[in-house]
């Protein structure tokens, strides 16, 4: 199965969706996306394939949002996407593209939406939460 992560390493929510991923017996490609930012035509395509708007996509805590004034509601998608272009880090992560769709993956057991399930063995996040219990049941909160 063909997946790409839009992953930030430094965040934690990041790294448990990749482990989940990788915890399903899929490696997939890692594309950590403030050293390697995903083009402006590329976001909006993701963001289409979501079928959320920009907005949703857009992070606050750790970025530059206040200082843009990017809660602004007069400001238009293009106006989001040129922010999102010039300051990486306000897209939030992580984003995952399977076969079966694009999702947000926050928290970060909503990428088993995506991913094969059969079978699965126990896992826990790194803060100690079940997402995948001993019986191989996904934990819904």
């Amino acid at each position: 199965m063909d997946i790409v992560i839009y992953h930030n390493p430094a965040c934690g929510t990041s790294r448990n969706t990749l482990a989940l991923i990788r915890h399903a017996g899929i490696e997939p490609h890692v594309i950590e996306y403030l050293k390697t930012p995903p083009v402006r035509e590329l976001v909006r395509q993701l963001i289409a394939r979501m079928g959320i708007a920009v907005r949703e996509v857009l992070r606050e805590k750790g970025t530059p949002y206040a200082e843009l004034g990017l809660g602004d509601p007069a400001l238009t998608d293009d106006d989001l996407l040129d922010a999102i272009e010039v300051h990486p880090i306000l897209l939030n992560r992580p984003i995952v593209v399977a076969p079966s769709g694009v999702k947000l993956c926050r928290p970060s057991e909503a990428v088993l939406d995506l991913l094969p399930t059969e079978g699965l063995k126990p896992f826990v996040k790194e803060d100690g939460e079940v997402v995948i219990d001993e019986s191989g049941h996904r934990v819904r909160r």
